[in-house]
């Protein structure tokens, strides 16, 4: 992964890594939890968090975007900088500092890009302005920068560090655990719901070890807020395929705006609507429909939802037995036919095409 650079689907640029290292080398004490100073505060049921102000940002370039809503997934990053030993306050500041500086200074972005920064100290820092405040409130998110065709509907967490060869540290660790247990209650995610930056855009990051975590720390979210931490699991589709899924990821296709004719046949034309979705979406462009193209071509539907991502839904709905009209439309038929179908399947039965239901639906 580049560091601090998003979407992360580049080699790194020379020097970059040099720059980091020079920028992060800083020196300094712990922070205990009973002597936090201005700025930083600690929530009555989740970590302690230093907000923008502790560690001394500077203002946004123009005002971040707050959306109304809340994200549906949460999706995990390595910085791709050394692996440190310098464990204290001080280097953590100093590492939220450096990573808002080349992002808006190199990249021209108008703030750092995630939402949420860990370091290898296990210091918990806010990353873009606004996202401690809204996730605190639990109604609101910010638009980010921190993963291509993601960034309205995810909370990005950075930790300091390369993980490709090995482990976080376990306290780093521990506080990934804390902070995304919080940010699932406070928006009602489920532990399936984590996710790693590789699985929508083509990059190495958060690095093959801690990627390779993903499923327990869903189990050890799980353990803390409940609920089965299995993830979805996609097929893969190439060429020559045919069938109800082709057509599945036809619809989805459509909806995202390819002109392509919904048949079920995997043949050309199919093919090259699937490159250009991973070439949009920053996935990895090679014609076959894998995980990240699923992950990025699913959104989850509710009531009151249409087009061809519905259509997409009811015919899988009676492909599985399941009678529901297929005209497009979500109303209160198909959330009844979506619930029937996601009791059958042992998935919680609330009516929304989340991606775990859409992944049994096509599997």
């Amino acid at each position: 992964m580049t560091p601090f650079m998003y979407p992360d689907f580049t080699p790194p640029r020379p020097g970059r890594r040099s720059f980091l290292t020079a920028a992060l080398a800083v020196g300094g004490g712990a922070l205990l939890a009973s002597a936090l100073p201005a700025g930083v505060a600690r929530a009555a049921d989740g970590p302690t968090v230093a907000d923008t102000a502790a560690w001394g940002a500077r203002p946004s370039s123009i005002p971040v975007n707050v959306l109304a809503g809340v994200p549906d997934k949460v999706i995990v990053h390595h910085t791709a900088t050394p692996n440190v030993t310098d464990y204290s306050q001080a280097a953590a500041f100093s590492l939220a500092r450096s990573m808002q500086t080349y992002q808006m200074d190199s990249e021209g972005w108008i703030d750092t890009g995630q939402h949420f920064t860990i370091s290898r100290g296990a210091y918990v820092l806010e990353g873009r302005h606004n996202s401690l405040s809204t996730l605190r409130g639990g109604a609101q998110h910010v638009e980010s920068a921190h993963c291509t065709a993601q960034n309205t509907v995810a909370i990005g967490i950075e930790n300091e560090g390369t993980y490709t060869t090995v482990d976080p540290r376990g306290e780093q660790y521990a506080a990934l655990v804390d902070l995304i247990t919080y940010i699932c209650r406070q928006y009602g995610l489920r532990a399936y719901q984590i996710y790693g930056h590789r699985d929508f855009n083509n990059t190495e990051c958060p690095g093959d070890r801690l990627y390779a975590l993903i499923p327990q720390l869903r189990r050890d979210v799980a353990a803390r807020i409940g609920g089965d931490p299995t993830g979805p699991v996609w097929p893969v589709l190439t060429s020559g395929a045919s069938g109800e899924t082709v057509r599945t990821l036809q619809y989805l296709l459509v909806q995202h705006g390819a002109s392509l004719t919904v048949d079920g046949a995997y043949g050309p034309a199919t093919q090259s609507a699937v490159t250009a979705f991973q070439n949009l979406t920053h996935a990895a462009a090679d014609g076959i429909a894998g995980n990240q193209t699923w992950s990025q071509a699913v959104a989850p539907l509710a009531d009151g939802a249409s087009g061809g991502a519905v259509l997409a839904v009811q015919n899988q709905l009676v492909a599985h037995g399941i009678q529901v009209g297929v005209d497009g439309a979500f109303g209160p038929g198909t959330r009844s036919a979506v619930t029937a179908f996601q009791t059958s399947a042992g998935l919680p039965a609330d009516g929304v095409v989340d991606a775990r239901t859409w992944s049994r639906l096509v599997a």
